[in-house]
């Protein structure tokens, strides 16, 4: 199972760039799969806290069934667009990651990531709260006219694609 720990240990400036783009918003669209096998598509907040990507869901949320169903999910970061006066012909980039979510039910292991919220550990008692086995990670940005990718997967680090 790899963690956020394993990301920004073997490969820690990509990490550093995946976070800075990933946290520049609140809001993130997480894709999970139907009863049927059909993609849904909802908005979500994920957090990285210590060595784990967080996320969670309202009580009985079809989401959150989904994933207990089927673990399988992709989480897309908002794209971030640089302002004036920053690199010129380049995108902040715009993060995506995939893999399978592991529901957190156990109340002592949620009550740090829960802290680290700002919240207290009896706080969100039905909601449910899922960290993440990631199993690839891409930070896509424009560098100058190329579309440049670049992709970490576990025990492989990571691989840049470029296209014109």
């Amino acid at each position: 199972m790899a963690n956020w720990r394993e990301v920004a240990e073997s490969a820690p400036e990509f990490a550093a760039r995946v976070r800075e783009s990933f946290e520049s918003h609140k809001h993130k669209t997480i894709a999970t799969l139907r009863k049927d096998g059909s993609p849904r598509v909802s908005g979500i907040e994920a957090y990285i806290i210590g060595d784990e990507l967080w996320f969670g869901s309202m009580p009985r949320a079809l989401k959150a069934r989904d994933l207990q169903r089927d673990p399988r999910f992709a989480l897309h970061g908002p794209p971030v667009i640089l302002g004036a006066g920053e690199a010129a012909g380049s995108s902040g980039g715009d993060t995506k990651l995939s893999g399978y979510a592991v529901e957190v039910t156990d109340r002592a292991r949620l009550a740090p990531m829960l802290a680290a919220r700002g919240f207290g550990p009896d706080d969100f008692s039905e909601s449910h709260f899922f960290t993440a086995d990631i199993r690839e990670v891409v930070l896509t940005q424009i560098e100058g006219s190329a579309m440049v990718m670049d992709l970490w997967r576990p025990g492989q680090g990571v691989r840049r694609l470029d296209r014109p």
